[in-house]
C-alpha cells in the first residue's frame, strides 16, 4: 500500500510540474499618458523648501521600465504669483525645487508643459494636527493576535478636516494607507490605527499623518479603496483609470494621471516592545 501511494505521489508531481507553462496574453496597448507626482509635503519642523515632482509615462504591461520624461517645463505658482522653478536632475524624470515656501492655507497652481501640451492643476496648502503619543496593544484584532498600534492627535474643533494615514514596516516591503475625516471627532483626541499580525519586538513603524484637501481625500478614497487597504498601497496602478485634479488645457481629451497635493505632515518612527 505504502509502494502504491509513492508512486502515485510521483505521477501526481510529474504531472504538476509537466503542466507549468508561462502564458503570455496578448493584451491592447493604449496610447501613452503623461504621469505627474506632484505631492508636495511640509514635514513640521522643517522649513519645506526642497520639494520634488516625477514625470513618467504608463507603458505596457509587460515593460518593466517606466518611461521618464524628460525636457519639460515645470513650476509652482503662489497666490501673490511667486514662481517656483521644478528643475530636472538630467534624464531622470525628476524635478526638484530647491526654494519652495510653503504656508498653510496657501493656493498654488502647478504648471508643466510637454510636448507642446500645457498642463494644470490649483490646491490649497491644508495643515495636520501634530501627533501627540503612541501607543502599543499586543492583542488587537478580531483574533486578539495582532499588534495594534494607535497614533493620536487632537483634531481642530473651528473646521472640517481631511486626513491620510500611513504605516510604513521595516519588515514588510508593503505599507497600510488609510483615508479619514473628523466627521465623529472634530474637535476631539482621535487616532489612526494600524493592526498587523506579522510585527514582532524591535521592528520599527513609521507613522505619518497627512492634511489632506476635502477633494484629495476623495481621491485618495477611491485609490485605496481599489489597492486594498494592504495591497501595496494607492500608488500602484489601479485596474481602472482614476482622474485626479490636473488637468490638459491644450486638450481636455488628453488628460494627464495623477494629483497635484498639498499637506502638511507629522511623522514618527516607533519600535515594537
Amino acid at each position: 500500500m505504502k509502494k502504491i501511494t509513492f508512486s502515485f505521489l510521483i505521477l501526481i508531481t510529474f504531472f504538476i510540474n509537466g503542466c507549468e507553462e508561462v502564458v503570455q496574453v496578448d493584451l491592447n496597448t493604449a496610447p501613452p499618458k503623461l504621469v505627474i507626482e506632484a505631492s508636495i509635503n511640509w514635514q513640521k519642523g522643517t522649513n519645506g523648501n526642497i520639494q520634488k515632482i516625477k514625470l513618467t509615462t504608463t507603458t505596457d504591461f509587460y515593460n518593466p521600465v517606466i518611461p521618464k520624461v524628460s525636457g519639460a517645463t515645470v513650476f509652482i505658482k503662489n497666490s501673490s504669483d511667486r514662481i517656483f522653478n521644478f528643475i530636472e536632475t538630467p534624464k531622470t524624470g525628476e524635478y526638484l525645487c530647491s526654494d519652495f515656501s510653503p504656508a498653510l492655507n496657501e493656493t498654488y497652481t502647478l504648471t508643466v508643459i510637454h510636448n507642446n501640451n500645457t498642463y494644470k492643476a490649483t490646491e490649497t496648502l491644508k495643515s495636520v494636527a501634530p501627533i501627540t503619543k503612541i501607543i502599543q496593544n499586543n492583542t488587537g484584532g478580531f483574533t486578539g493576535k495582532d499588534i495594534e498600534i494607535k497614533t493620536y492627535f487632537n483634531d481642530p474643533a473651528e473646521e472640517s478636516n481631511y486626513y491620510f494615514y500611513k504605516y510604513a514596516y521595516s519588515n514588510q516591503l508593503k505599507s497600510n494607507y488609510y483615508t479619514d475625516v473628523d466627521t465623529f471627532f472634530q474637535g476631539n483626541e482621535f487616532f489612526s490605527l494600524s493592526q498587523n499580525d506579522e510585527l514582532k519586538s524591535g521592528d520599527q513603524v513609521e507613522i505619518t499623518h497627512f492634511g489632506i484637501s476635502k477633494t484629495y481625500y476623495n481621491y485618495l478614497s477611491v485609490l485605496v479603496s481599489i489597492a486594498g487597504n494592504g495591497g501595496g498601497g494607492p500608488f500602484q496602478s489601479p485596474p481602472a483609470t482614476v482622474r485626479g485634479n490636473i488637468i490638459n488645457t491644450t486638450d481636455f481629451s488628453n488628460y494627464p494621471l495623477g494629483y497635484f497635493a498639498l499637506s502638511e505632515v507629522d511623522s514618527k518612527k516607533y519600535i515594537i516592545e
